[in-house]
């Protein structure tokens, strides 16, 4: 399995995601000239190598107008300053948040973008449909986290237009980065978020700024002695947007690495570092809940596994077995994923007549599935298809044949060679 693996140490920031995977790419030139040919509106992109602690890696620069974004952050008493220069709700998305020292000696005009006028930029972009919807949700994260944040909705956030340019070009990139690699699998490590605080026009915040910690909920995450923003709003949406697992580093056949470099020094190396390689595929844990009966009825089972379902069971079924004083009974099983265990055993609890719930946590290796709809004369049909492990295989919804053959009075297998008459014509 072609594998993604993040290592977060030092925090994340677009820019440095960008950099890590620029340097997986053999021609990382011809896709920063890709970048600038899009007409990102003022935005010029240039990289440049630079040595953090002994380690060469890319610095990915973004211009806007003619002018680096910095954030206007500069150091004060152990703690980062943040000038907008305006008084509305703003997003902390001025990225390179913890990379900058202050340098300005150019103001900016004061215009702001909301979300509307995010997705007219990206929709005029020449890039893949796919690119421009993992575009939009990685900035959804970071308006919506904002609305939260202020007790705004969204369309009342506004971002700084020098600001919003710079991390919507970061993200552009991150994900076109992402396409361009394709990697069957996304893996990243817990996430350094740094600490201290910062003083902002709104006043003094913790870090993770409170569009950041809002982002990573969910995600495992940690401080330590650095009192800095080390995870930008932008760092954080694009992990929790395109990671499939945050996990210690899996094992694997590593076939490139990338550095991308922050601007600021510490003691550390400030960098984020991609692996790009071939995992075995290892399957999954799930969890198998498993109960016995013998008190219910019929219809008690049925109403059970329905709501077993509905609390997100992956697979729910019974196998008649024999029980104490000879009785006929039921072994009911419900498998589900880990995260989803406890709510499942509430829910066996409540709607069957059991005292105990044993639980077994296995492997299971899973087939890649996927759906399309079918245009036919007699009405859409769903054909689901998977793939994996040197297999593959397609069959049709059950209920959309169902529904073919109670119209046409015909049998569910005359049903089926419509429909893949049907869906050979659509080939």
């Amino acid at each position: 399995m072609k594998t993604l693996y993040f290592d977060c140490k030092m925090g994340a920031a677009g820019d440095m995601l960008a950099g890590a995977l620029l340097e997986l790419l053999p021609d990382s030139e011809g896709f920063i000239s890709k970048l600038n040919s899009l007409g990102i509106p003022g935005v010029c992109v240039s990289i440049e190598k630079t040595n953090k602690c002994g380690i060469v890696g890319t610095h990915v620069i973004v211009k806007v107008n003619g002018h680096e974004e910095d954030e206007n952050i500069f150091a004060r008493s152990g703690e980062y300053e943040h000038h907008h220069h305006n008084e509305h709700e703003h997003s902390h998305e001025h990225e390179h948040s913890h990379e900058h020292e202050h340098s300005h000696e150019h103001e900016h005009e004061h215009v702001h973008s909301g979300m509307p006028d995010i997705e007219r930029v990206v929709d005029s972009l020449d890039i893949p449909d796919p690119v421009k919807k993992d575009v939009l949700s990685v900035y959804r994260l970071i308006a919506e986290a904002e609305s939260h944040v202020h007790g705004k909705s969204v369309d009342e956030i506004h971002f700084h237009e020098v600001g919003t340019m710079d991390a919507l070009t970061d993200i552009v990139a991150v994900c076109m980065l992402i396409y361009t690699l394709a990697p069957d699998e996304i893996i990243a490590s817990a996430i350094h978020v740094g600490g201290g605080s910062v003083v902002c026009a709104h006043g003094i915040l913790p870090v993770p700024a409170p569009a950041t910690a809002y982002i990573l909920q969910g995600v495992p995450t940690y401080g330590g002695s650095i009192a800095f923003e080390l995870c930008t709003p932008t760092g954080a949406a694009l992990l929790k947007h395109f990671v499939t697992r945050f996990d210690s580093m899996p094992v694997m056949k590593v076939g490139a690495i990338g550095y991308g470099m922050g601007k600021k020094d510490f003691e550390a190396a400030n960098c984020v570092r991609a692996m790009l390689g071939e995992t075995e595929n290892v399957g999954d844990c799930v969890s198998e809940l498993s109960c016995n009966v013998d008190d219910m009825t019929g219809e008690e089972i049925s109403f059970a596994m329905e709501r077993l379902f509905e609390a997100g069971a992956l697979e729910v079924y019974t196998v008649p077995i024999g029980m104490k004083k000879s009785r006929p009974g039921i072994l009911l099983r419900a498998i589900c994923s880990l995260d989803s265990k406890d709510k499942i055993i509430d829910t066996i609890f409540a709607h069957t007549t059991t005292i105990g719930v044993r639980e077994y946590i296995t492997r299971r290796y899973v087939m890649k599935r996927g759906s399309q709809k079918l245009s036919t004369p007699y009405g859409d049909i769903s054909l689901k298809s998977s793939a994996g492990y040197g297999a593959s295989r397609e069959k049709f919804e059950y209920e959309d044949l169902a529904k073919l053959a109670r119209e046409k009075e015909i049998s569910l297998f005359e049903a089926r060679k419509i429909a893949w008459e049907e869906a050979n014509k659509n080939k």
